[in-house]
């Protein structure tokens, strides 16, 4: 792997993720990944939500290769190079890995190893690796009109980001290992203003 920078880690945040420390913390998981990054983190200071915050930070990007992390979350250490080496090894677009759940339980443990299957998209959080080209094409928009994800949630701006890269033609692969923590808890605002600590005083 070239020593440059091959991936940009993007993390949205509101400003309570900074006073209370999470923000740090996902900040520290990448400065540790075992392979060159750039961090991009892009503050929500107008409670518009996680969609349009993303949407600022792919703005920002200029590698080939971009991840995502919300500001509550943590990757391990090896988390981008085993995503890189996956997306090489399967000549992917869009890969997504697999998380340990902090606080709660897993809401989709159904799809954990299951292999990617365009004609049965699901969730896949946004926890994800995805060529910046792609992620440019598709972007990022509020909850859209269209199907509902498979494990009867409502959907959000990730499920659609997802049904907007396999629409793009993007090949999709799983990586069945588990390389990062998600964070649940009375905090977790799932990306929406108004909710968990991204609620206005």
């Amino acid at each position: 792997m070239s020593s440059g920078p091959q991936v940009s880690v993007v993390i949205p945040y509101h400003p309570a993720r900074a006073e209370n420390g999470m923000l740090y913390r996902a900040m520290d998981s990448v400065s540790l990944q075992t392979v060159p990054n750039a961090l991009v983190t892009v503050e929500d200071e107008q409670c518009q939500g996680a969609a349009r915050t993303r949407q600022r930070g792919l703005e920002m990007v200029t590698t080939e290769w971009m991840a995502f992390l919300d500001s509550d979350d943590e990757m391990d250490y090896t988390h981008l190079e085993q995503l890189l080496a996956c997306a090489e090894r399967e000549h992917a677009d869009y890969v997504y890995p697999w998380f340990r759940v902090a606080g709660g339980v897993d809401p989709f443990p159904m799809f954990f190893g299951r292999p990617w299957d365009d004609a049965a998209p699901h969730q896949t959080t946004i926890t994800i690796l995805v060529r910046t080209d792609l992620a440019r094409q598709v972007g990022f928009t509020d909850v859209a009109a269209g199907p509902p994800p498979p494990d009867g949630n409502t959907g959000g701006e990730d499920w659609h980001f997802t049904l907007g890269c396999l629409a793009a033609g993007a090949r999709i692969v799983h990586h069945p290992a588990r390389t990062w923590t998600w964070h649940h808890g009375p905090q977790n605002s799932s990306g929406r203003p108004g909710r968990g600590d991204a609620r206005t005083p």
